[in-house]
């Protein structure tokens, strides 16, 4: 693609790169296939190629955001499927991420829109502010009909009817390995899976600690930024960032790190793009070490080959998170694992489409995302499995709100099948297939 950015425009970092991504383009027109807003909306301005064309009309003018091209900027999920399908190596992620940057610095949204977004910003990524937003949303569901916005009745409706107990494993501390030492790693318990689901870092805790690694979680280290960086808040989203590089810096000249376990997708597909975030800042150094040791639960896993075997014979329909298999390329990993330890392993047809959570994607753009959820869950339950298992607290989140079949992270797969307890989302298949209580 060409473009004609002045000389004066490319001294600014982001032009550079937006530029550098623009002529990577060459129009062909694949990424149309794969995105998943193309899919159900059926408009060329809600494929990749289409907002391309948005944004380089935007930057190369160098003028405000207009309302149709926040608009459809706003409904991409971020998913990155275009990126896995585009034979020019487009990185659409770095693209995207710009414009939102632009739009939030030279747009002014409605008011009820600014409010919805500077309330996620400021509540998500703090878990105790978000375990009291929870307990209120629970609260309020059943007068949800009374809202005058639905996104504010999504924001109710996806609230947890159960919100778990503050878990100890995530005050800053060091759990020793189990045995020899093999790895010292620090894990990023993250802000929004505190609230929702405790169990996930508890099950990767226990088993990284079976397998012989020292886990660290870090002081200082927290949100990784991901939201606010969405949404276009850099500053915010920067901060964040910033504050667990040096929590986890310090770790590595401290005892060491041989990883960065990071146990929610999103988060982990953030982490490993911090090298190219603070590309421009003091922090670039280390923000690129860091980068580099960010690995997924399931990259570590592999290289620890745990040992074990399914407590029961259950069908895991395995859903594939789109930052994981898109933004990190991660594919095989998490079923090998499953498959390792006995477990029957399914896939749903298009595994490669999004679910429809995406971050806030799910709250402030409802309609899309609930048909996209809608789609996701038949092909799963076309599956007729057992559990389904994702590694992204917002995938299961957004899959368990629209089936009755279990929703799990494949972390706690593989705890319990090496020796750890049985996962409580597990109950419902317990229920069906053991009428009498077992002990």
């Amino acid at each position: 693609m060409q473009t004609s950015f002045t000389p004066e425009q490319l001294k600014a970092p982001a032009i550079q790169r937006a530029n550098e991504v623009l002529r990577t383009c060459v129009h062909c027109g694949f990424c149309t296939a794969t995105c998943p807003t193309y899919q159900v909306l059926g408009d060329e301005l809600d494929s990749p190629r289409g907002r391309i064309y948005l944004i380089k009309d935007m930057l190369e003018q160098g003028r405000p955001a207009d309302e149709k091209t926040v608009k459809h900027i706003d409904r991409c999920l971020s998913c990155l499927s275009c990126m896995t399908t585009c034979p020019s190596g487009v990185h659409y992620m770095h693209l995207v991420d710009i414009a939102r940057d632009h739009i939030e610095k030279t747009y002014k949204r409605p008011p009820m829109d600014r409010f919805l977004r500077w309330m996620l910003a400021r509540v998500i990524p703090y878990p105790t502010r978000f375990r009291l937003a929870l307990l209120g949303a629970k609260i309020g569901r059943p007068f949800a009909f009374l809202m005058p916005d639905a996104r504010l009745k999504a924001m109710l409706a996806m609230a947890p009817k159960r919100i778990p107990p503050v878990s100890r494993n995530d005050a800053p501390q060091v759990f020793p390995a189990r045995g020899e030492r093999r790895m010292r790693v620090a894990l990023m318990t993250g802000c929004a899976q505190k609230a929702l689901n405790t169990d996930i870092n508890d099950a990767t805790i226990r088993v990284l600690t079976r397998l012989g690694c020292e886990v660290v979680v870090a002081r200082g280290a927290g949100c990784c930024g991901a939201l606010t960086h969405h949404m276009g808040q850099t500053d915010l989203s920067h901060a964040s960032a910033a504050r667990n590089i040096k929590a986890w810096m310090a770790e590595l000249r401290g005892e060491g790190l041989d990883a960065v376990v990071i146990n929610t997708s999103g988060c982990g597909t953030t982490v490993k793009d911090y090298g190219h975030m603070f590309r421009t800042d003091p922090l670039a150094q280390d923000a690129a070490q860091i980068a580099a040791l960010a690995k997924d639960v399931s990259e570590v896993l592999t290289r620890l080959k745990p040992e074990g075997a399914a407590p029961e014979p259950l069908r895991v329909a395995y859903h594939a998170a789109c930052s994981l298999q898109h933004g990190q390329q991660i594919k095989d990993a998490p079923k090998a694992l499953l498959k390792r330890l006995g477990f029957t392993v399914v896939e749903p047809a298009d595994p490669h489409l999004c679910c429809g959570s995406a971050g806030t994607y799910n709250l402030l753009q409802p309609e899309i995302s609930g048909e996209l959820k809608r789609r996701k869950v038949a092909t799963l339950e076309a599956k007729k499995p057992d559990v389904i298992a994702a590694g992204n607290i917002g995938c299961m989140m957004q899959i368990g709100s629209g089936t009755g079949v279990p929703v799990v992270h494949t972390v706690e797969l593989v705890d319990w099948a090496t020796g750890g307890p049985r996962p409580q989302g597990l109950e419902a298949v317990r229920a069906s297939t053991h009428p009498t209580p077992l002990p």
